[in-house]
């Protein structure tokens, strides 16, 4: 498996007290570019949005391709859990860059949000179980644990991830990251320790220009029932 293919997941169990310190990411910019993606879905059908509003307000879940705004025009949050996924490409002709370290920051916590929370499905499942980073915010000093991955549908082992990682014009790479949240509402971004030659810095990745937001669920869950195109209590 080549580096750029490698997943990094940072799966991240956030309680609700606490707010980090301001330690902005330094300013040299970065020799890459990158791109994000913040609504995915667990196995491209698993996902909860917490939305204040009642169920007869709210329409039928969308395609998971047209989530992002769908979520948007009904100020949703990621209810629990939420899956980003950051693709990173070198500047080209410029020196080799390495991402030596990535870092989970936590710019706020808050009491969860009490919204309902609507489930994009009614349980859905997969075998493919990507190498991962786990991390857990509850630690003093939080740090990313390694852990292999495996596809039960051909039988194929992912070694565990290790940092750092070389990127290459000719593959971009790939960071999964998979994010719960257990107690709280939570702001984070994701902080990209970055090598060049001499030069060295700090990428942070947010979605365009504010932190991700993940709250725990706490208000009651609906699902959608395909017959009656009706949102039902769960």
């Amino acid at each position: 498996m080549g580096l750029a293919a490698l997943l990094l997941a940072a799966v991240l169990t956030v309680d609700a007290a606490g707010r980090a310190e301001a330690d902005p990411a330094a300013a040299e910019a970065a020799p890459l570019t990158w791109t994000v993606r913040s609504h995915l879905w667990a196995f491209g059908c698993g996902h909860t949005y917490l939305i204040d509003a009642p169920p007869g307000d709210v329409p039928a879940p969308p395609v998971a391709q047209d989530a992002r705004r769908w979520s948007a025009e009904r100020g949703g949050v990621h209810g629990d859990a939420a899956i980003v996924e950051i693709t990173l490409t070198p500047e080209p002709d410029g020196a080799p860059v390495v991402v030596e370290a990535a870092h989970i920051r936590v710019a706020e916590r808050r009491e969860p949000l009490p919204w309902p929370a609507y489930r994009m499905d009614n349980g859905c499942g997969g075998s493919l179980t990507p190498a991962a980073f786990t991390v857990d915010l509850d630690a003093d000093r939080p740090l990313a644990h390694p852990v292999p991955g495996s596809d039960a549908a051909t039988g194929e082992d992912f070694p565990a991830p290790r940092l750092p990682f070389a990127l290459d014009t000719a593959e971009p790479l790939l960071l999964r990251f998979e994010v719960r949240a257990a107690t709280g509402d939570v702001d984070w971004s994701v902080d990209l320790d970055w090598s060049s030659g001499d030069r060295t810095g700090t990428l942070r990745v947010d979605d365009a220009g504010r932190p991700f937001r993940t709250s725990a669920a706490t208000g009651p869950v609906y699902v959608h029932d395909v017959l009656s195109g009706e949102w039902l209590p769960q």
